[in-house]
């Protein structure tokens, strides 16, 4: 099996030339507090992976070319309809990528999938709390592995692309937005990291998106046909599609469409996740005795937590999948039936400021004395907003080992 390195070390190159985004130094992986490659790691795909090494777990490999994917994503507890579908060249499989042949990518809160039609296999990343996400790639069978017994492999080459300027200087995920041309080749100028800060307009360049958003435009659908010309986008006729049908055929896809809201959800999820992930790095190289920006990265993450820079939507957005259905379902809910997950889509995303991220294993992992600053000055900051009230009453309701003053 094949996972082409040239491909990654292009884009990387590709995108890191074009940065207009300001973003903090990255961290070292071998610092005696962090250990990045030896692990021991727990997050979904180790999990996974010794339950299918003990015989605990088994694979169904479903012929037809989607492999591992239906049995991956149902093991691993990611719904289908989380699917976007991204046609710029940017994966190790970014040969098999174009306009005609997007890859697809799933998401859970702690997990992402990633699948291309005729690929050679998966591409997976797990959160683990204490070390950030964690890269994983699962084959298809050959003489080595057989079906229901695959192999998952750690890709820490992923990290060529996957821990730098886009994710904080960790390892991490970004939803990045380029200019691609007529077979999904990112320009070398004008790609950005996108989430709830970016502007509308600037979002979703090589991603497929399936919406209704008025007349907000976007980067979606689109490229860049004339090469003289790599910025400008053939956009017409290109927004508020409520399918693909006329962009590729979805035939072997799992869906036949890329949900705005879905895309908007993960777009926000992924640099939460890498805000988390250097807290808790900066704090465990602090306790070390080595030097870090604990304050900075604590209003950092709490300004993210709040949705404080979010981009406002101008017109509402709809989806198409039932995507905006199934997620809030995940709840907590309070006594009163409200959840962070729940979505707004009228002039932001979610109808409660504050992300849902705030119940994940990783936030759980900061050290306690860090934990609790971020409890301290999110707690201040909501004491004074609109919606502050009843976002504290949530996280009193649904949040176990809150401080006291929560519950005031």
């Amino acid at each position: 099996m094949k996972w082409g390195g040239r491909w990654a070390i292009l884009f990387c190159a590709a995108l890191a030339l074009s940065f207009g985004q300001s973003y903090p130094d990255k961290l070292p992986n071998d610092h005696p507090a962090i250990q990045y490659a030896k692990g021991p790691f727990d997050d979904p795909i180790a999990r996974l992976q010794r339950k299918i090494e003990s015989g605990a777990v088994q694979l169904e490999y479903r012929e037809g070319g989607l492999g591992y994917l239906p049995s991956a994503l149902e093991h691993l507890g990611v719904n289908v309809d989380s699917q976007a579908l991204v046609f710029s060249k940017t994966s190790f499989q970014a040969s098999k990528i174009s306009p005609r042949n997007p890859r697809a990518i799933y998401f859970a809160d702690d997990v992402a999938v990633g699948w291309v039609r005729g690929g050679d296999g998966l591409e997976l990343a797990g959160l683990d709390p204490k070390q950030g996400v964690v890269f994983y790639t699962l084959g298809a069978p050959s003489s080595n592995n057989t079906p229901g017994r695959p192999v998952i492999e750690r890709r820490d080459v992923c990290l060529q692309c996957h821990q730098g300027p886009s994710t904080l200087g960790v390892p991490g995920m970004f939803i990045g937005s380029v200019y691609p041309d007529s077979s999904g080749m990112p320009s070398r100028q004008g790609a950005i990291v996108t989430d709830h800060r970016t502007a509308f307009e600037d979002r979703w360049g090589g991603w497929y998106v399936n919406a209704a958003s008025g007349e907000q435009r976007d980067r979606a659908n689109s490229i860049a046909p004339d090469p003289a010309e790599p910025e400008t986008l053939a956009n017409e006729g290109k927004q508020n599609l409520p399918n693909l049908a006329h962009q590729f055929s979805a035939a072997g896809y799992l869906a036949p469409v890329s949900d705005i809201v879905a895309l908007m959800t993960f777009e926000h999820q992924t640099q939460m996740i890498n805000f988390i992930t250097r807290l808790g790095w900066e704090s465990r190289i602090a306790a070390a005795g080595g030097e870090a920006q604990i304050q900075t990265d604590v209003n950092a993450l709490v300004a993210y937590m709040l949705f404080s820079d979010e981009a406002p939507l101008k017109q509402p957005v709809e989806g198409v999948s039932t995507f905006r259905t199934t997620f809030p379902e995940r709840g907590p809910r309070d006594k009163q039936g409200r959840s962070l997950r729940d979505f707004d889509l009228k002039t932001r995303l979610f109808r409660y400021p504050l992300t849902y991220m705030i119940y994940s294993p990783a936030f759980d992992a900061l050290p306690g004395a860090i934990r609790e600053r971020v409890y301290r000055k999110l707690y201040d900051a909501l004491v004074s907003k609109t919606d502050g009230h009843a976002i504290i009453e949530i996280v009193a309701d649904t949040k176990p080992g809150l401080p006291a003053y929560w519950h005031r």
